[in-house]
């Protein structure tokens, strides 16, 4: 019988793992599974209140692991009694979804996978959902139950179960928990930051992301204020370009004083669930020859030896500098070093668009204020 016929019967049921084919993998992936997956990311009307910015009380600071500088994650509890889930915290996207027990593909066998019988909170629905990422995808349907964020808890928060997923098999987390704003649900259902807000659980709608480059721990996702422990000087506040999305506008992207993307301005997503920086094509190819990085195997590579002397690369939004140094935008690798300048599918007549990844954000601790649709910027400590 289809899976789909029996969604009112989920609790009842025998999970089934089917094993489907996996795709080709790129130089730089393979090297990281045989090497690093062994035991396998001007001030408004309203403000962000003076209690809110300095009562560590009421800011909730959720510990993340840092997982090779390519992903940071944090454990969350779904259920009850809990069933604990290793997710990555993605402003990128806007849904909660873990594995179910009936997912159909061989990344379950590796992860933790929620299991519905065993909740007395749980409710199922219905609801199919189907969404791609970047080279992955998932389909699933829409359930509820109560989701803890540590010590903060969504009653009755939706979210999604996956039954078949492609493109997770080697990833180092479980699900997805994403930050971004409502309309970009995949489920459709209500997002958890806007359930902790509207339940009243979060003082502030506001969140924040200290992503830590030196050591495994020590990576934090802040909610309901600013703790301004984490950064340097003032925050500078950048207007979201479409709200709806935590999408900016940069002014300009340099290299030793010269523009090279972004000439006439552009879009950027600020992503925690992206790794890297990246953009059009016509525009990194440019990059790509400036610093010397030649193509291997879909990747590209540049001497180790040149990266003190390669120039950063200036990111200016609204008026102010943000440097990003070769030794950010180089990644060193079982003796490789690669270009995180990668190149971003776009669509024919879209404008140029960059999402700026974990690479930029390590630099830059970073505000998202929902209650003004701005995000704030200032240099990490």
């Amino acid at each position: 019988m289809k899976w789909l016929g029996l969604l009112g019967l989920v609790a009842l049921s025998e999970c089934m793992v089917i094993i489907p084919l996996r795709q080709m993998k790129t130089m730089r992936e393979t090297l990281r599974e045989r090497n690093l997956l062994t035991n396998f990311s001007e001030e408004h009307p309203y403000n962000l209140s003076q209690k809110a910015a300095n009562d560590q009380n009421i800011i909730y600071h959720h510990p993340l692991r840092s997982y090779k500088d390519f992903s940071y994650i944090g454990n969350i509890n779904i259920g009850t009694p809990p069933q604990e889930f290793q997710v990555l915290f993605d402003t990128g996207s806007s849904s909660l979804w873990v594995p179910s027990i009936y997912c159909q593909s061989s990344s379950c066998y590796k992860h933790n996978s929620f299991v519905p019988c065993n909740s007395s909170t749980f409710k199922a629905t219905n609801k199919i959902f189907n969404t791609n990422y970047t080279a992955t995808s998932i389909k699933g349907y829409l359930v509820y139950d109560t989701v803890r964020i540590g010590n903060l808890v969504s009653v009755a928060q939706p979210f999604g179960l996956s039954l078949k997923e492609f493109g997770f098999d080697d990833v180092p987390f479980d699900g997805i928990l994403g930050l971004g704003y409502p309309r970009r649900t995949i489920t459709g259902a209500n997002p958890i930051f806007d359930n902790l807000w509207k339940q009243g659980v979060i003082s502030e709608p506001v969140f924040a992301f200290y992503l830590s480059s030196q050591k495994e721990n020590g990576s934090v996702v802040m909610f309901g204020g600013v703790n301004r422990a984490y950064y340097k000087g003032e925050l500078n506040w950048v207007p979201v370009s479409q709200v709806g999305s935590w999408h900016i506008n940069i002014d300009s992207i340099s290299m030793n004083g010269t523009v090279v993307a972004c000439k006439r301005g552009c879009q950027a997503l600020l992503d925690t669930g992206t790794a890297f920086l990246r953009g059009p094509r016509g525009s990194v190819s440019k990059i790509q020859k400036l610093i010397h990085a030649r193509p291997i195997d879909r990747e590209h590579v540049v001497s180790c030896q040149a990266i003190g002397t390669l120039p950063p690369a200036v990111f200016t939004i609204n008026g102010i500098d943000y440097p990003v140094p070769a030794q950010a935008y180089i990644q060193s690798l079982s003796g490789y070093c690669f270009s995180n300048f990668l190149v971003r599918p776009q669509r024919v007549n879209e404008s140029e668009t960059w999402i700026l990844g974990e690479v930029f954000l390590r630099l830059y601790f970073s505000v998202f204020d929902r209650g003004n649709n701005r995000i704030g910027l200032a240099p990490a400590v």
